[in-house]
């Protein structure tokens, strides 16, 4: 029997210690919400109600920590993200030229590219959201404005979550964190500004402005080198251009050559295909680990 919510919780976190961070934390924010909402719904209709009393009641209808813990393992393992089930080549080579055909890759190069916009807009938030707080908390309506900055902060963290998901194949929390409806606005902000969650996606935020910029530049300059590999021949025969020009003096590469820098071309952006796809896996870690919480 469970005299508080929070025991019901703790319980219920102990059941899934081995499961994924991310279905943990929606296990928990789910639990809490119904938690919350039933026991004061029941509260209204009986005050004279202990809550130990409501609470055994509400958990018979909503399950034990073990009946709830079996369920979300059940439903994870039939709507895990796609791009986990791949299957794998099993030799070096074809891992390395099946790339094309591996949708990790594709999610984790749009990913990137992404991320040179949504690091731009995160960051320029986050610079706004803090100074304009800080300016403000002088004054009465500045705790107000504090606390939506914040709220979006955690909006924020969970639409990056649900990006990264569904691009990288990362599994990331799908539920926002439960906050009482009844809580004074004074009590969410101390709520929010004591929890770490909130300091490390505006950390995040900030460093993910450098890595959309580090990502952009790198594909850019790797997609400029393929193409120009690639267009040599096409350059020299049918635009009757150079391919190098210095100094005002026009380079041509014999024939023979074509089939080289054509391979050296696509050799390069396959190559480059498959550190995307590395890169991808470990932004999805870091991502992970600094966006859900324990």
């Amino acid at each position: 029997m469970f005299n508080t919510m929070e025991e019901y919780l703790d319980a219920l976190k102990k059941e899934m210690k081995d499961a994924d961070p991310a279905l943990v934390q929606d296990a928990l924010a789910d639990a809490r919400e119904h938690l919350s909402l039933a026991l004061g719904a029941s509260k209204e209709g009986q005050p004279d109600l202990s809550d130990a009393d409501a609470l055994k009641t509400i958990i018979e209808e909503y399950g034990s920590p073990e009946e709830t813990a079996s369920a979300y393992r059940e439903v994870e393992r039939r709507t895990s993200p796609a791009m986990n089930q791949s299957v794998k080549p099993r030799s070096s080579l074809g891992r390395f030229i099946g790339v094309y055909a591996d949708p990790r890759a594709w999610g984790a190069l749009l990913y990137m590219l992404i991320s040179f916009v949504t690091g731009i807009f995160y960051f320029t938030w986050a610079v706004t959201g803090v100074s304009v707080s800080v300016s403000f908390l002088i004054f009465i309506f500045g705790f107000p404005l504090a606390l939506l900055f914040l709220l979006s902060v955690r909006g924020l963290a969970l639409l990056e979550g649900r990006l990264i998901e569904a691009l990288l194949g990362v599994r990331m929390p799908r539920r926002p964190l439960f906050s009482h409806q009844g809580m004074k606005w004074m009590d969410r902000l101390k709520a929010l500004l004591s929890d770490r969650q909130t300091w490390l996606m505006l950390l995040y935020m900030v460093i993910q402005f450098v890595l959309g910029v580090v990502y952009f530049v790198v594909i850019v300059v790797v997609l400029s080198f393929a193409l120009s590999f690639i267009a040599i021949p096409f350059l020299q025969e049918a635009l009757n251009m150079g391919a190098l020009f210095i100094d005002g003096t026009r380079y041509t590469f014999p024939i023979w050559t074509y089939p080289f820098w054509v391979l050296g071309g696509v050799l390069l952006w396959t190559v480059f295909m498959n550190i995307v796809r590395g890169v991808g896996q470990l932004h999805g870690k870091f991502a992970k680990w600094i966006l859900v919480g324990e």
